[in-house]
């Protein structure tokens, strides 16, 4: 936003100079960025990522540090405007304090009048340590607010207004970064500026009244002018805040990832000569929860029309800020368009994404569900406490709020749950419940201070508005966390005996890919029992749970590397069972968001993508299991019935052949059907448990009138179960104008098949069933000019060669 013919302030991002309160330590730091990044690039610490090395940073954390430059000013009336300090800090301009801010989710503006000087100045920021601070805050609240031990090895966390997971999480290294992530830059004191555009949309048939508000500074008095779709409006400024109204006819709408197309259109404003830009996509979008025989629907209509959420749970794309980059965020969210996802999680214990986070999302037609930034924990509740998340909640709201993917604020990650987690939560339920309400309220209040019609959801899980019940067992309202099959060690088919209207957590680990892998620890560390792959295993007893659930389904690999291609197969069928089933109960169910996206650094996880963005075998079978249009096996009863789900506006018909599949590659009929599939799921074939023999599995196949195919296979019986044979697999590789072509023939039946590229790049399908003597061709995209060499894995080579 800025004003026509006047200067845009200085920028003050680029390197400054970092040293320790000690005067141990002296680098250059990028900021935007962080230390711990800045002291590993100038080689005073190793790669915080390399085998055990974490553990030997974490002093880091226990000590303050100091940033600083030197600005030259010729006018002295400015004003210091950084955003995203972190966290407990102390900035000094020419040794005198301007603030003392303790919160990474907030901006501020500093009037520099009496600390400013003509010529050379001297900034600093202090970073004292969230260790101290938060072991101070903890002593100092009158009774105890406890944190997740399980999660945060570096305690006491949430009693600061940082990113929950920099304390650790079962996914996460421990290290407390600090820095600067947001802006920091020099702006005249008094000069006219817009501070928040909200806008608000009312839709009816063919129509459109757009309500933009324009909270503006120093120019009272002023008009406003709009436009937006052809359309011109104007209102005067008055207390600082000025209403334009539009009206759009025919509007041109905005849809979810496989609805329709993401149409943004350019909302411009002028005041004063001071302006504003923003990318509106006109849509409706509902959060509708009514009360039903089953308890109350969950789910989200778009334009009127109930949408199906398929997605993902997001973290922060690194654990550290100086990683992080708008164009490996963008490619994180592609992934998830490219696999059919629509939703997108945004999970409490991690940040408010930049702008450009949400652009993508727009762009990419990823509705997002926004967490307030609270997760796993008490949290207090005092005045001061209250007064910086309100702060806080206003401004991230009326940051987000004109985004076309913001389809739901969500006051926090699983605190109704750490009710009943604690010691001291549970001797004195009463106090920490009506602690919680202060905090729950306040984020309301302040988030529909700023955008009253805005979709709100009081936690995640939650029954609903006031119902603190158990949101992981009660499948009948609300949304569920399902984390049984995890946890608790079920076996895959538990998911089918839960009916949840909408689960927005559930997951199953899996190692990272050899290509992160490597990125970690040597050779000789390549065993799961090893301390370096024990260190990257961030959930207590997760490598056991993993090696248990192996020796249930599949017989035991020889080689480490086939460990870990099974260890991605076995994850990805936990997450295919869960998300395959809950779609086939359309409409009772309208949502599944997996356990996780994407990894904060190479660890052991849930998450789908490797740190980096590579994809893992989970991530090949999303973009088969979240396909618009889909025939999956429903065990029932005696039957294997074959439903059709479609999530697309218009109905399709489907045809399913059914045939039993021997281990030796013959087959033999077993039915076909075809069916017409709207909105909600349809029985197409049922084939009965009885007319498939020991060592035969289903395979059926489907055409759509969309003109989509697919085809997969149901396993009555564990995979060891089965006399797998050889498949004799034939691999012809060709450059086609430097994408590769890798076609695969087998001559017996291959399942799981794929590959792996010694360079960094991208196939286009992985963990697919070959049958006899019908190729199949993958494509791979790699991402520089080396010449790959594909290495081949399926399910009998993996356990039985």
């Amino acid at each position: 936003m800025t004003p026509k013919g006047r200067s845009d302030g200085t920028d003050l991002t680029g390197a400054w100079t970092l040293t320790d309160i000690n005067g141990d330590y002296r680098c250059d730091v990028m900021l935007p960025g962080d230390g711990i990044t800045a002291l590993h690039a100038a080689g005073h610490i190793p790669d915080p990522y390399w085998g055990r090395n974490e553990y030997d940073l974490r002093w880091i954390g226990e000590r303050d540090w100091v940033v600083r430059r030197d600005v030259t000013l010729t006018d002295m009336a400015v004003d210091l405007v950084v955003s995203g300090v972190d966290t407990v800090a102390t900035i000094r301009w020419n040794g005198r304090v301007v603030l003392r801010c303790d919160n990474v989710h907030r901006s501020f503006r500093i009037d520099l009048s009496g600390a400013a000087r003509p010529g050379e100045n001297t900034v600093e920021i202090t970073f004292h340590s969230p260790v101290a601070e938060g072991a101070k805050r903890q002593v100092a609240h009158p009774f105890p607010i406890p944190y997740s031990t399980d999660n945060n090895p570096i305690p006491n966390g949430n009693m600061l207004r940082k990113v929950q997971c920099d304390f650790g999480w079962d996914w996460n290294i421990a290290l407390t970064p600090f820095g600067v992530g947001g802006g920091i830059r020099l702006e005249p004191t008094g000069a006219p500026r817009i501070d928040a555009v909200l806008v608000q949309q009312t839709h009816s048939d063919g129509h459109v009244a757009v309500g933009v508000t324009v909270n503006a500074a120093f120019l009272d008095g002023e008009t406003v002018q709009a436009h937006l779709c052809g359309q011109t409006a104007t209102a005067k400024i008055d207390g600082g805040k000025a209403v334009v109204r539009l009206s759009i006819k025919n509007p041109d709408l905005w849809w979810p990832n496989g609805q329709g197309p993401q149409t943004l259109h350019d909302l411009e404003i002028d005041a004063g000569g001071v302006t504003a830009h923003r990318r509106l996509g006109l849509r409706n979008i509902e959060l509708v929860t009514q009360p039903d025989t089953a308890g109350a629907s969950f789910g989200f209509r778009v334009n009127g029309r109930a949408v199906f959420a398929k997605g993902a749970n997001w973290i922060p794309a690194d654990a550290l800020q100086g990683n992080i980059t708008d164009t490996k965020t963008r490619g994180l969210l592609q992934s998830a368009a490219d696999a059919h996802m629509n939703m997108i999680r945004v999970w409490g214990g991690g940040r408010y994404e930049p702008d450009s986070f949400y652009d993508a999302c727009d762009a990419l037609g990823l509705m997002v569900w926004q967490d307030f930034m609270f997760a796993c924990s008490i949290y207090p509740s005092d005045d001061a406490f209250l007064e910086n998340v309100t702060a806080e909640v206003r401004e991230n709201t009326a940051r987000l709020q004109h985004h076309a993917c913001l389809a739901l604020w969500c006051g926090d990650n699983e605190l109704v749950g750490s009710l009943d987690w604690f010691p001291e939560t549970r001797d004195n339920r009463d106090r920490y419940l009506v602690n919680y309400d202060r905090l729950n309220r306040t984020i309301e209040t302040a988030m529909k201070s700023v955008d009253p019609a805005a979709n709100w959801w009081p936690s995640s899980p939650s029954l609903g508005p006031m119902d603190f019940r158990d949101g992981w067992h009660v499948d009948g309202q609300g949304d569920m966390h399902f984390w049984s099959v995890w946890h608790e060690g079920r076996d895959f088919d538990h998911y089918r005996d839960v009916t949840p209207r909408f689960c927005s957590e559930f997951g199953f680990q899996s190692y990272p890919s050899m290509s992160a892998i490597r990125t970690f620890a040597a050779p000789e560390d390549f065993n799961i029992a090893a301390p370096v792959l024990e260190s990257h295993q961030k959930n207590a007893g997760g490598n056991a749970r993993i090696a248990e659930t192996m020796f249930r389904y599949f017989r035991w690999p020889a080689q480490f590397e086939d460990f870990v291609y099974l260890s991605q197969v076995q994850q990805g069928i936990a997450i295919k069972t869960a998300v395959t089933h809950w779609r086939s109960l359309k409409p009772q169910c309208m949502g599944t968001l997996y356990w996780q996206l994407n990894d904060t650094w190479p660890v052991c996880s849930w998450a789908s993508l490797d740190h980096g963005g590579n994809w893992k075998l989970l991530h090949h079978m999303a973009r088969d299991f979240y396909n618009p249009v889909l025939v999956t096996a429903v065990p029932m009863g005696d039957g294997i019935v074959l439903r059709g789900v479609n999530d697309l506006a218009d109905r399709v018909d489907v045809f399913v052949t059914a045939v039993a599949l021997a281990m030796d590659g013959s087959t033999r009929d077993l039915g076909k059907a075809d069916a017409s599939i709207g909105s909600d799921a349809v029985d197409v074939l049922t084939v009965q448990a009885g007319d498939l023999g020991a060592q035969e599995m289903l395979f059926f196949a489907w055409t759509g009138s969309d003109g989509t195919s697919g085809s997969d296979i149901y396993a009555p019986h564990p995979f060891k179960h089965y006399a797998l044979n050889a498949p004799d697999i034939a691999m012809a590789v060709a450059d086609q104008g430097g994408v590769w072509q890798i076609t695969l023939t087998a001559q017996k039946p291959a399942f799981f098949v794929s590959l792996e590229a010694s360079t960094a790049g991208r196939f286009d399908r992985n963990a697919v069933h070959l049958m006899p003597d019908t190729p199949l061709t993958f494509s791979f995209v790699p991402e520089g000019g080396d010449t790959p060499a594909f290495t081949l894995r399926d399910l009998h080579t993996a356990t039985m060669a």
